[in-house]
Parts: structure tokens; C-alpha cells; sequence
């Protein structure tokens, strides 16, 4: 057999529901063992990237989209994720709304019912969460830790004092 008969294997990863692309990407990452820039080469390995170069993958994971991905970096992503471009786009902010880089954002109830960052947190118009009628946490409210990018949650906790984000919820005030 010869080595181009044999085709890599990723394990590919569901998006959840209204799942930010940082979060997703994460998730992706740790099932398959890849580092960002790993992700990145694997596309243009495989020679998903006509236009050659890896895909700026750790800066997607912080919410940098300036400039957007091009449709056809959501293209070669698609072919490395098994995720269709369209599905991919739906994780990404709509054309014209504007998002918080930092802090990073929570409503731990919706956490709750489906354990992924949500991309309409990260809008500057958004308030609370419309679901719940609850602000959004920017901190553990145990110990006051900043959560960190959601393509590094892993545990659904706090990174510092490892409070669950469920346990989060009881102390969220409504808005």
C-alpha cells in the first residue's frame, strides 16, 4: 500500500446549538489531540487551502475576525472539521454586529441545558440572556476569575478556584 492510499483520520465533533466558533473549535482540538497551529497546518496538509498558508485558528478561538474568515477559509476548515461552511458561518458573528473581545461571557443557566459558550454572549448589544432574563457573568463569582477564551473550557469550571459553571447560576441576578 502506498502512503497517499492512506487517509488521515480526525474524530469529528457535532456543533451544539448556537455554539460559538472559539468553543467549538476547542472541543475539536482536544478530541482529535491538535494545538491550534497544529489544526491549522492540518488543513493545508491535506491540501484543504488552495491559496496556501495554515488558517489563523488561535486567533479565531479569541473572537478576532478582523478580517472575517473568507469563504473559503470556512471552506478548507470545513473539509478538515467535517462541519459544513454554512454551519461553520452560524458560529461566527453576523455581518455588522459587533462583539466584546474581552470579557469573555457566560449565563451559566443556559450552561446548564447545553454545556457550550454561546456566540450571542459576545455582542456588544447583548445585555443577558434573553432566555433566562439573567446577566451575563464575566467572573467566577466565587473567586472573581476573568473566564478565559471557551476554546479552553474543558471541564465546564472555573480554571482557578474550578466552581462549575452550573453552580454559577443561582448567582446571576436578573436583568
Amino acid at each position: 500500500m502506498e502512503t497517499e492510499d492512506i487517509k488521515p483520520w480526525l474524530f469529528e465533533i457535532e456543533p451544539l446549538e448556537g455554539e460559538s466558533l472559539s468553543h467549538f473549535l476547542g472541543r475539536f482540538r482536544r478530541a482529535n489531540d491538535l494545538t491550534p497551529s497544529g489544526l491549522g497546518q492540518a488543513a493545508e496538509l491535506g491540501g484543504a487551502i488552495a491559496y496556501g498558508g495554515a488558517l489563523p485558528i488561535a486567533r479565531w478561538e479569541k473572537f478576532r475576525f478582523n478580517p472575517p474568515p473568507s469563504r473559503q477559509q470556512l471552506e478548507s476548515l470545513a473539509k478538515v472539521v467535517g462541519v459544513d461552511a454554512d454551519r461553520l458561518e452560524q458560529m461566527l458573528p453576523p455581518t455588522g454586529v459587533r462583539m466584546n473581545l474581552e470579557p469573555i461571557r457566560l449565563c451559566a443557566a443556559c450552561y446548564v441545558e447545553s454545556p457550550c459558550h454561546k456566540i450571542e454572549w459576545q455582542f456588544k448589544e447583548t445585555q443577558g440572556c434573553q432566555h433566562h432574563s439573567l446577566s451575563l457573568l464575566s467572573e467566577c463569582p466565587n473567586c472573581g476569575a476573568r473566564f478565559k477564551v471557551p476554546a479552553l473550557w474543558v471541564d465546564g469550571w472555573c480554571h482557578r478556584c474550578f466552581t462549575l459553571f452550573a453552580e454559577m447560576a443561582n448567582r446571576q441576578k436578573t436583568y
